[in-house]
């Protein structure tokens, strides 16, 4: 009986930490976010409109078809619609992006979402894509094409790549309304105040005067 007990409190930590690792459910039908508190009532991290003062406006966004700019350094523009952008999805558990990628090359960097799982699906050229498992890493990579769809799994790390010459497009649906973001060589590199150059060298098996040349460039980022 004892051991009954104990595996039964064991699966419900176990899901308690599951259902944890996502949104909240919400407990009623929309709670708008707004900036100021004032006759509000403060949910998951945004105070609420009362919702009858509450109009279509809250919950629409417009001008996802207008291409983002990919004139930077990795050829790639993300278009985030968050709860940040769109009131309405707080407590809703999903955000959107449009992902724009430059010819020959424009790069989603290896990042992660730390509160989400990402399902993408390409619209325009072709991308190379792919993430990597927790330890013991494992790299799973796929060539998408228009129409193909592929799966982040929440928390680990991916990237997106355009191996064509022409523009590419794609969309991506988040498991959370503020689903954060890590880009991995800025989080290393570009940190303030940045980690001690002994600590990268030994970690990358580098040299410091790499590791300080790293840090510059992505201190600008």
């Amino acid at each position: 009986m004892k051991s009954f007990h104990f595996l039964a409190l064991l699966s419900l930590a176990l899901a308690f930490s599951f259902a944890s690792a996502f949104d909240p459910s919400p407990l009623q039908d929309f709670c708008v976010a707004i900036p100021e508190p004032k006759n509000a009532v403060f949910v998951n991290g945004k105070f609420c409109k009362n919702p009858n003062l509450t109009v279509a406006e809250d919950f629409f966004f417009p001008g996802l078809n207008v291409p983002g700019n990919t004139g930077n350094r990795v050829g790639s523009n993300v278009t985030l619609v968050n709860v940040d952008k769109l009131f309405g999805l707080n407590t809703l558990g999903i955000s959107l992006a449009r992902l724009d990628f430059a010819p020959n090359g424009g790069l989603n960097p290896p990042h992660t979402h730390p509160r989400a799982t990402e399902i993408l699906v390409v619209v325009e050229g072709t991308l190379y894509v792919g993430f990597v498992t927790s330890n013991p890493n494992r790299l799973f990579t796929k060539i998408l094409y228009p129409g193909d769809v592929f799966v982040f799994p929440i928390g680990l790390i991916h990237f997106q790549f355009n191996i064509a010459k022409t523009n590419a497009v794609a969309f991506a649906g988040l498991s959370s309304q503020n689903p954060g973001v890590i880009t991995i060589a800025n989080a290393i590199f570009g940190p303030n105040p940045p980690i001690n150059p002994d600590v990268l060298a030994k970690a990358f098996q580098l040299d410091n005067d790499e590791v300080v040349k790293l840090q510059k460039l992505f201190a600008n980022a």
